[in-house]
């Protein structure tokens, strides 16, 4: 029997929802467990059903989608969230994908490429679409990176750990700390997810919906 994968909807707007719903609910693999209509319940439901994937909005009354989406990835590291927003700004974006979604779609997005969010951060992917990534590509210096910074910034775009990379590369965990902040340094990022979006935006790794 095929497992399914189980969906919360945090969505005050009716009409969002029962889109949604309509597209969902025609996918044998996939079952809606729970709708909330703001970010408290949103939360609440989250810890009582445990979802596999949270579809969240940003635009939420009494707790924000950006809040929600850090209070459930704090208490939940490994919580599988995907925005879909009316808010198509750089900075939203961003802030969206540093708080730990997993993929990020805007409100015009069709049902297959919702589907298609669906399946790939089910299997623990970044979906990330190109008409996104546009949107975030000012933010991103262009710059060169030697071959092994470049391998270094794929595992960074593929969620490693330092360790991770270093059993991946063959390489000691402390070069693999001096190779990151190389990374980070040369491409102007912060820190990881803008050394992702730098990685994407650029073509570097290819992952679904990118």
């Amino acid at each position: 029997m095929t497992k399914l994968t189980r969906i919360l909807l945090v969505e005050d707007h009716f009409l969002a929802r029962m889109a949604l719903n309509s597209v969902l609910s025609m996918q044998p693999g996939l079952q809606i467990v729970g709708q909330a209509v703001d970010g408290e319940q949103g939360v609440a439901m989250y810890r009582e059903l445990l979802p596999d994937i949270v579809l969240l909005d940003l635009r939420l009354p009494r707790m924000s989608g950006f809040e929600v989406l850090t209070t459930i990835r704090k208490e939940f590291p490994q919580a599988r969230c995907i925005v879909l927003s009316s808010y198509q700004g750089s900075e939203d974006i961003y802030r969206a994908l540093r708080g730990g979604a997993l993929g990020y779609l805007t409100k015009d997005a069709s049902g297959d490429e919702v589907l298609n969010a669906i399946e790939a951060v089910g299997r623990d992917l970044r979906y990330i679409p190109s008409a996104v990534l546009n949107r975030l590509a000012e933010r991103i210096p262009a710059t060169d990176l030697t071959p092994r910074e470049a391998e270094v910034l794929t595992c960074i775009t593929r969620g490693r750990s330092n360790r991770e990379i270093a059993e991946e590369l063959h390489i000691a965990e402390k070069t693999v700390r001096i190779h990151v902040s190389a990374v980070l340094d040369k491409v102007g990022a912060r820190d990881r997810t803008q050394a992702t979006i730098f990685a994407l935006q650029r073509g570097l790794v290819h992952l679904d919906g990118a």
